[in-house]
């Protein structure tokens, strides 16, 4: 389709991937046979949510539709989940850098339909068009990296990065797991392989950091970013970044390092934060609301 707001991550061969792990409730809404809107979706104890699967959804809308056609479209998915019993729809919205004309007709709809703001994480983004300098503590990790003669590889050596770096940076500092296995990012890569990225930081031609970027029209994203502990010492991850933002995505709308909030967007890794912003990055706020579906009819008598 399309859409001012769709990306990759709302293709089926994006979200098949992890099909076992959700119950899928995505609608398609047509008008006179022709789709004009969809909403990746899926369904958790009687209440239906924005793929949780999915960094962001909300509804995804052809470039061809005008708000008085939209406010239509959210009325009757509202209207229609109501029928089937389900009271609550959890939508968390694309940020704006992921349009591609405006299209933030549902900002006003939620309003509209009463809908709750249950939480807003902030995202860190260079604007090309904006963009500011680089601090100069970050340019001396980059110095720091030349000088070690570490080198940069891009391509899909993903292994590397999850088995040396990643997996083990997450399990000894959050006890935690990359949302991906090394199995599913490398099918995802191979069946997106312009929009999923893998930069390797070398040493020696040993791997000691590394990204892993999902590119869409607008926007870079930054999925995974991790660095052994030497990462300060060799300036590994200064190093990249400069490349990433300056070289490789430099024509690219946004560049994103993505969120820093913990704990449901209530926290912010103060520390990471301020990496982000020493590259010139500020702040995209990231928003999910929930809306019962019965104020369906809240949307009758707004057009004079």
């Amino acid at each position: 389709m399309n859409s001012k707001n769709g990306t990759f991550l709302f293709q089926r061969n994006f979200m098949e991937y992890h099909s076992d792990r959700f119950e899928d409730h995505s609608l398609l809404i047509y008008k006179d046979k022709s789709l004009v809107a969809l909403l990746p979706a899926n369904k958790k104890a009687g209440e239906v949510h924005s793929h949780m699967g999915l960094t962001y959804g909300g509804l995804v809308l052809s470039k061809k539709l005008k708000m008085n056609e939209t406010l239509l479209v959210f009325q009757e998915v509202l209207r229609f989940l109501a029928s089937e019993g389900i009271g609550v729809l959890h939508l968390k919205l694309p940020p704006t850098i992921y349009q591609k004309v405006p299209a933030d007709e549902l900002e006003y709809l939620l309003f509209i339909a009463e809908a709750t703001n249950t939480r807003v994480d902030v995202s860190s983004v260079i604007e090309r068009n904006a963009r500011l300098k680089i601090q100069s503590n970050r340019i001396e990790g980059v110095k720091k990296a030349k000088k070690q003669g570490l080198e940069i590889v891009e391509g899909f050596h993903f292994k590397e990065f999850w088995e040396g770096i990643l997996t083990p940076n997450l399990a000894a500092r959050h006890q935690a797991k990359p949302v991906h296995s090394v199995e599913e990012i490398e099918l995802l890569a191979t069946r997106f392989p312009k929009q999923i990225h893998q930069f390797n930081v070398l040493k020696d031609g040993k791997i000691v950091a590394g990204a892993t970027i999902f590119e869409t029209e607008t926007v870079a994203k930054v999925q995974y970013i991790s660095g052994n502990d030497d990462k300060q010492q060799l300036g590994s991850l200064d190093f990249l970044f400069a490349y990433l933002i300056e070289e490789r995505f430099a024509e690219k709308k946004f560049f994103d390092f993505g969120i820093s909030n913990e704990n449901q967007g209530q926290q912010l890794n103060q520390g990471l934060l301020y990496w982000k912003e020493t590259f010139g990055a500020r702040t995209v706020a990231c928003k999910f609301y929930k809306v019962n579906t019965a104020n369906h009819t809240k949307f009758d008598a707004v057009f004079l």
